[in-house]
């Protein structure tokens, strides 16, 4: 009752919002029965814009579609409580909570609808209702993407998604969400049938009391939905034209479906020679078989809507319509067909039958047409699987020499159905009069294997999964030899079509002689042939329920294609459980013959799988998953019908290596350096966003060798729409000893997301072994990790490499593995997201705001957020190392020790950096351990922090620090010259106040000393220059790379401090300014009040004239907020170019560098190199000074030149060459015109603001 409720709520609804006069976009004034119809009746279409579609997406390229980029489509909330539908974007701040990004460009940019509700006690519906359509035609196809998410999703009563349409004075149900899918992107598709007039679509969530769940609806797609075009003059020889003009091919005439859009392909008269049975008034002349189970005459209306029955009659599509229905066997307990059958007939060579079939929620479903004679069944069609939520058009021709029946059998498996309507025989079935009727033949079953069995052909029944798993049960092997691995000699081998359109999949076989091209194909093979459904969709096969399979697991095949550019080729792998479908392997029509043999991985796959081959559309990459309980291989395939020399086939079909237990060779290396494959490491087939084995891709060189392999990831690469992609390797035995895996990774990008490594053991939760997130610039970067001893227990485990798509502007990359018995060494880079990394005293811990019991900073310096890093669980929740110096835990004058790792020494001079916060004391407390007059920024501290490093016995204090201004986390760093091995020592002093807390985060160990605050030539890391962590202030992150070019990352070929491709800068790619962000900061580490300091740089500039509309600038920010102090606007490059900016604050504060832009897109590039810092003497100083803190070769270069064009201009002077000087100029010798133009911009300062004064051209006016 509660389903008949809804349909009524649904139609009230819509009867109010039906009035003919609803207008839409119409910028030719179209007449109303002329708008939203799927016909373009305007020049530009603007008659079919705001439908509940637009004319077309710019981002798909598909007409009538709505990907809710450019706005709602004309789609309404129409929901009656709080729960409602909303037009939003996914938010990276809250990881996990909605979808991660739209689906329609892969981001979090895009758009989709999306319901949200507050918590509710009681249920509520949200209604997205589309404006008022027209005419949909027989062929009409509905395809869009949803999001289910929440922990609504793991309770019994899981919430569903429903679409329904309103049609006159009724509501009918189109499709419902299957139950048991999991989060992400999932595709649905649906068809309308033929509707006449005015009709709308209604989406509908139902929300549960106490269950959170929210679906997002994204790329809502109307394909083929308008009425053929009157006024064809010719038609072809297999056509006859329909009462408005069009044609329309014989075979459609009479045929119960309306095609013309006029009615006359239907008409009664022409159509009355034939015999049809729409079960309306009974079974007409047709007799079903008396027995369990058995065909059953019914209505959707009295059915109901849940589950996999007929939401509609395909007479009327209407829910009142009669059709029959055979309901699952595991509700009779029984075995066996419902069987159907017609009167005698005439032996004949013209009768043909149509009917229409419902296969769905079972993919062993099946429905067979045969004929009988004397007792003996010639099977002549046969259609398994799940279909769909559709009525599909069948039709059978007999050629029958003596009297016959016609026999339909139909099987429903599981929680599946199988329904027919609309028996309709052309003039040619005439019926025996005189003749007694025929018997049918007894059913043979399977003996006495039960529905969970299947028979070997050698006798005795084996259970339904252990068939098509790869290994022989049966003692005939017969359990493997009908499941998609053979050469269709001796016929189809397993496969099964399951096409709704007017293509299918076919045995061929080739009756010419064989070709001497033909390498690869002969014989019988799998070839698209004409079908018979209505619709203009992709043909599909199946395999059987596959599995499960290794990691190994490979399909084999040949193939040879010869079809136009809207055709192709594929191969997928569909999870009905998971409701995924993965595209593994996919060629498009070039007009030209291609064939070859392919080697298509599948990857381990845990629950029973199929392969499903096919073709389509580039539109149709992603076939629509039904309900069932196992995935398959899924075979897709398109070709026009009109091009008689178009043509797909298959054959030689293998899987290879796909017994769980097979191992390949080099499967337990774990050392590898990518050159030559992929050693012991496979991707992971069951996601669309993959690693992949390859060269420089446009993001840089390998690590090995420069110009080699390795493995990268890029979540922006088109088609990635999951969340993770997963670099695994295959099982590895127990070990009884830790051992260390190094690697060399780069993660690049200005929104570049978290690379984690993983160890799977079987009967335990993963564990996390190292994480980064975040950019660190287009270089390799040395991590590592140590794998734990798994002792004496049996179970074997795996690691894995997960790069997540929690950004999505950049690339990761991973290369030379390398595996090492022994425990890792101290770690020179700590974020302390996954562990301690060896650091250990006590009082420390290690904790984060969010799930900490000890008092600590709100956000940890990492991620910059008190959750953590957005794509991790609890594990990597923001964590650092953080001491409790209240008198209860560290009275006054005791130290807390925390103790590192032995570094080992791998350069002259080390440089030791980290990130601290002092808490302040709690206000009310009275000891005051700074006497004295009071400082405007200083205020009670909860403590001391002592940095030490010892050596060869030896301690030494190298920092110390008991104040701290704000609640920031600050930056310090110590210069070490070890002669060993040596570690540092953190030491917190307790100062006997109440409550107070010391924390540590990022420490990093670099070669090189030290350099100045604030001061980086970005040679060796970028000093504490970095972008601010914080999601939600939605800016995009700064580079770090060298001069190589790089095809995705364009900037300048040479740094600034070395003058070569081998130097270091940072640099930004403006591009990527727009929705997403229109700021990129670089923000120095907090500095000390300074009245008298001074800002030196050198920044490169390349943004062409016409997109000059952001600019650069330099940013003072400090507790009283954020001043301007230097910009310049965005330019075509001049080289690098110099800047001296004074700074001068009365606090502490930051430098920050900033593009910005009002304008989108901003297409250039911004760089920055030798930023120096200095205190004390202002900007003031002589040159030489400026000159001396910057070690460039190519200044001082600059500095000889300018000295020596100096000593000439005197020369000349001294010689009377003032005429000729006056004539030419000095402006050949300048070094602004050379090829790489060097120099200090003309600057003017203001109070508050120092802008750039633009540089003459040669030929202005002065």
């Amino acid at each position: 009752m509660a389903g008949q409720a809804t349909l009524t709520l649904l139609l009230l609804l819509a009867v109010t919002v039906l009035p003919s006069w609803s207008m839409v976009v119409n910028s030719c004034s179209s007449a109303a029965e002329q708008l939203c119809d799927f016909v373009c009746n305007c020049s530009d279409c603007s008659d079919e814009n705001q439908c509940g579609y637009l004319q077309g997406s710019v981002v798909l390229g598909t007409p009538f579609t709505c990907d809710f980029e450019e706005g709602d489509c004309g789609w309404r909330d129409v929901s009656t409580s709080a729960h409602r539908w909303v037009r939003g974007r996914a938010s990276l701040a809250a990881w996990g909570a909605g979808p991660h990004s739209d689906h329609t460009v892969g981001t979090d940019l895009g758009w989709f609808m999306v319901t949200v509700s507050p918590p509710a006690k009681t249920t509520a519906t949200a209604w997205l209702r589309s404006q008022v359509m027209r005419e949909a035609a027989a062929t009409c196809e509905i395809r869009a993407w949803y999001h289910l998410s929440g922990s609504g999703l793991n309770q019994m009563e899981q919430p569903v998604l429903r679409l329904a349409m309103v049609h006159r004075d009724e509501v009918v149900e189109l499709w419902q969400s299957p139950r048991n899918q999991g989060e992400g992107w999932h595709q649905l598709v649906t068809y309308l049938g033929r509707v006449p007039g005015q009709f709308q679509l209604i989406f509908s969530l139902t929300q549960l009391p106490a269950c959170e769940a929210e679906v997002a609806l994204d790329d809502i797609i109307f394909r083929n939905c308008g009425l053929q075009e009157p006024g064809q003059p010719l038609c072809r020889g297999e056509q006859n034209h329909c009462g408005q003009g069009s044609c329309l091919a014989r075979s459609r005439f009479c045929d119960g479906t309306e095609d013309c859009g006029d009615g006359s392909d239907e008409d009664a008269a022409r159509c009355k020679p034939f015999t049809r049975c729409s079960f309306e008034q009974g079974f007409c002349n047709w007799e079903t078989e008396v027995g369990q189970p058995a065909w059953e005459r019914n209505t959707s209306l009295s059915l109901g809507t849940g589950g996999s029955v007929p939401t509609r009659d395909h007479s009327h599509n209407s829910r009142a319509g009669f059709f029959l229905l055979v309901g699952s066997t595991s509700t009779t307990g029984t075995t066996g067909p419902a069987r159907l059958s017609s009167p005698t007939f005439q032996a004949t060579n013209s009768c043909s039958l149509v009917l229409y079939c419902h296969l769905h929620g079972s993919a062993t479903s099946s429905l067979s047409i045969s004929y009988v004679t004397r007792s003996t069944k010639h099977l002549m069609r046969e259609r398994t699987g799940d279909l769909g939520s559709c009525w599909v058009r069948e039709r059978v021709n007999f050629n029958v020499t003596e009297s016959f029946k016609v026999l339909i059998e139909g099987v429903a498996s599981g929680t599946g159905t199988v329904a027919i309507d609309d028996l309709i025989l052309s003039p040619g079935c005439m019926q025996e009069q005189e003749k007694p009727s025929l018997s049918l033949p007894s059913w043979t079953g399977a003996g006495h294997c039960t529905g969970e069995e299947v028979a070997c052909d050698s006798g005795g029944c084996i259970s339904t999964e252990l068939s098509c798993d790869f290994a022989q049960t049966c003692a005939d092997g017969s359990d493997e030899q009908r499941c998609g691995a053979t050469t269709f000699e001796a016929g189809a081998g397993g496969w099964h079509d399951v096409s709704v359109g007017r293509l299918r999949w076919g045995v061929k076989r080739d009756t010419e002689p064989t070709q001497p091209t033909a390498m690869f194909i002969t014989g019988a093979f799998l070839a698209l042939q004409a079908g018979e459904g209505q619709m203009v969709a992709a043909a599909k096969a199946r395999t059987p329920l596959l599995g499960p399979s290794g990691p190994a697991c490979t399909l084999e095949m040949s193939y040879r294609i010869r079809l136009g550019p809207q055709g192709f080729l594929a191969v997928s792998v569909a999870d009905h459980a998971a409701g995924t479908t993965d595209l593994a392997w996919h060629t498009s029509g070039h007009g030209s013959t291609a064939e070859g043999h392919i080697s298509v991985p599948l990857g381990e796959r845990t629950r029973p799988f199929q392969v499903l081959p096919g073709s389509g559309t580039s539109a149709m990459r992603h076939p629509r998953l039904t309900a069932a309980l196992a995935p398959q291989v899924e075979l897709l395939g398109l070709m026009d019908l009109q091009d008689s020399v178009s043509a797909a086939a298959i054959d030689n079909v293998t899987f290879v290596q796909c017994h769980p237990d097979v191992m390949p060779p080099g499967a337990t290396e774990l050392s590898c350096n990518f050159e030559r494959g992929m050693c012991g490491w496979y991707q992971d087939q069951s996601s669309d966003f993959r690693w992949v084995h390859g060269t420089e891709q446009g993001q840089g060189p390998d690590h090995t060798t420069g110009s080699g392999y390795f493995m990268a990831v890029d979540p922006s690469a088109p088609c990635s729409r999951r969340q993770r992609a997963q670099l695994i390797t295959y099982s590895q035995e127990p070990t009884t000893a830790p051992r260390c895996l190094s690697f060399w990774y780069r993660l690049a990008g200005p929104q570049i997301g978290t690379l984690n490594l993983k160890l799977w053991l079987e009967g335990a939760e993963d564990t996390v072994l190292w994480t980064q997130r975040g950019t660190r610039g287009s270089l390799w970067h040395r991590g590592q990790a140590t794998l734990p001893s798994t002792g004496r227990r049996r179970y074997r485990g795996r690691v894995a490499f997960e790069a997540l798509r929690d950004g999505f502007q950049g690339d990761m990359a991973l290369d030379d593995l390398a595996l090492t018995a022994g425990p890792c060494g101290a770690e020179p880079s700590c974020s302390f997201e996954v562990d301690e990394c060896g650091l250990a005293g006590s009082g420390w811990r290690r904790q984060s705001n969010g799930t900490g019991s000890t008092a600590g900073p709100r956000a940890d310096h990492s991620t910059g957020t008190s959750t953590g890093t957005r794509a991790m669980p609890a594990w990597g929740s923001g964590h650092y190392m953080v001491v409790s110096t209240g008198r209860g835990s560290l009275p006054v004058g005791q130290v807390a020790a925390l103790t590192s790792q032995l570094y080992q020494p791998s350069a002259t001079t080390q440089c030791l950096a980290f990130w601290y916060q002092l808490s302040a004391q709690t206000p009310g407390e009275s000891r005051d351990p700074f006497p004295g007059p009071p400082h405007p920024w200083r205020v009670p501290w909860a403590g001391s922090l002592g940095v030490f490093v010892e050596q060869n016995m030896v301690r030494r204090k190298v920092m110390s620090v008991s104040t701290m201004e704000g609640d920031s986390w600050h930056r310090g760093h110590v210069t070490v010259q070890p002669d060993g091995d040596w570690q540092v020592i953190f030491e917190a002093v307790g100062a006997g106040v109440d409550h107070g807390y010391i924390a540590l985060d990022d420490l990093h160990v670099s070669e090189g000393a030290c350099p100045e605050p604030g001061s980086c030539d970005f040679e060796r890391d970028t000093c504490g220059w970095s972008s601010p962590p914080d999601p939600h202030l939605h800016g995009f992150a700064w580079g770090w790379k060298s001069g190589i070019p790089l095809a995705k990352y364009p900037s300048p070929e040479q740094d600034h401090t070395l003058g070569t491709r081998d130097g270091h800068y940072m640099h930004f790619d403006t591009s990527v300014l727009g929705p997403g962000g229109t700021t990129a900061r670089l923000e120095s580490q907090h500095l000390p009040a300074a009245a008298n300091s001074c800002l030196r740089f050198w920044y490169h500039m390349d943004i062409p004239e016409h997109l000059s509309c952001g600019e650069l600038r330099v940013l003072v920010q400090g507790p009283a907020g954020r001043r301007t102090v230097w910009s310049v606007p965005g330019h075509q490059s001049r080289g690098w170019q110099g800047a001296v900016v004074p700074t001068q604050s009365p606090s502490e504060f930051q430098l920050i560098f900033e593009i910005s832009t009002q304008r989108w897109p901003m297409e250039g590039t911004v760089a920055l190199d030798d930023i120096v810092y200095s205190t004390g003497r202002g900007c003031h100083s002589i040159p030489e000074a400026s000159v001396e803190e910057k070690s460039s070769s190519s200044f001082t270069v600059e500095v000889v030149l300018s000295v020596l064009l100096a000593t000439t201009v005197l020369v000349l002077v001294a010689a009377g060459g003032w005429y000729w000087l006056g004539g030419r100029g000095l402006a050949s010798g300048s070094p602004a015109e050379s090829n790489v133009p060097q120099g200090f911009d003309n600057i003017t300062f203001r109070d508050d603001k120092v802008t750039i004064s633009s540089v003459p051209k040669e030929g202005d006016e002065a």
